[in-house]
């Protein structure tokens, strides 16, 4: 594939990390820590003042309790640094609540990103926690995986691996399916067949 080259004398003005890290519990959850820090390479003059460079921007933290079905059971979030001090948390609620407690009830794997689009896009939440929010039905999966979700043999109902047909390359009429889930590979129908007949002109 074509990357497009780097050039030879660009230098670095930002960095946005994004951190996910997944914890097995002792009572059978789970929890999902997710961090994102942004970081300038020069002083920025702010409207709260001089914000030094290599001082976060932004450090925001989303902290979810999940279940191995992908429930959300708690949820909350906390901003460690910010552009404007005293509002950017207004979401955080002097009863110790927050708007991301809004987060709880969804499932990670159904309709997810969606839902919380519904229930914490623009103005109610927090522009950078609530874009974070959407890379982690992924690296949950990545988490589960081989744990919780079966990734090779399939159920005995005829469920298959999780993976298949999920992305472009474990599609199941694919080559990577057909080479390491043979039992699971299922090929294209021929053109012109029954199954895939040819397109009618209109």
């Amino acid at each position: 594939m074509a990357l497009p080259p780097a050039a030879p004398t660009r230098s670095l003005k930002h960095r946005r990390s994004i951190d996910v890290q997944i914890f097995a519990r002792d009572d059978g959850l789970w929890e999902v820590d997710a961090r994102l820090i942004d970081v300038k390479t020069r002083d920025l003059p702010m409207a709260a003042g001089l914000r030094p460079a290599g001082t976060p921007l932004h450090e925001m933290l989303l902290r979810l309790v999940i279940d191995t079905r992908l429930n959300i059971l708690a949820a909350g979030a906390q901003t460690f640094w910010m552009p404007y001090p005293g509002h950017c948390d207004a979401y955080e609620r002097p009863d110790g609540s927050d708007i991301y407690a809004r987060l709880v009830g969804l499932n990670l794997l159904k309709g997810f990103r969606a839902a919380v689009k519904e229930r914490l896009g623009g103005a109610q939440g927090c522009t950078h926690i609530t874009e974070m929010s959407q890379v982690l039905p992924t690296a949950v999966i990545q988490a589960f995986a081989g744990e919780v979700l079966d990734t090779r043999e399939g159920s005995a109902d005829g469920t298959p691996p999780f993976q298949i047909d999920r992305c472009h390359a474990l599609r199941s009429d694919g080559e990577a399916v057909r080479l390491h889930y043979p039992k699971w590979y299922r090929a294209r129908p021929a053109e012109g067949s029954a199954q895939n007949p040819p397109p009618v002109a209109l």
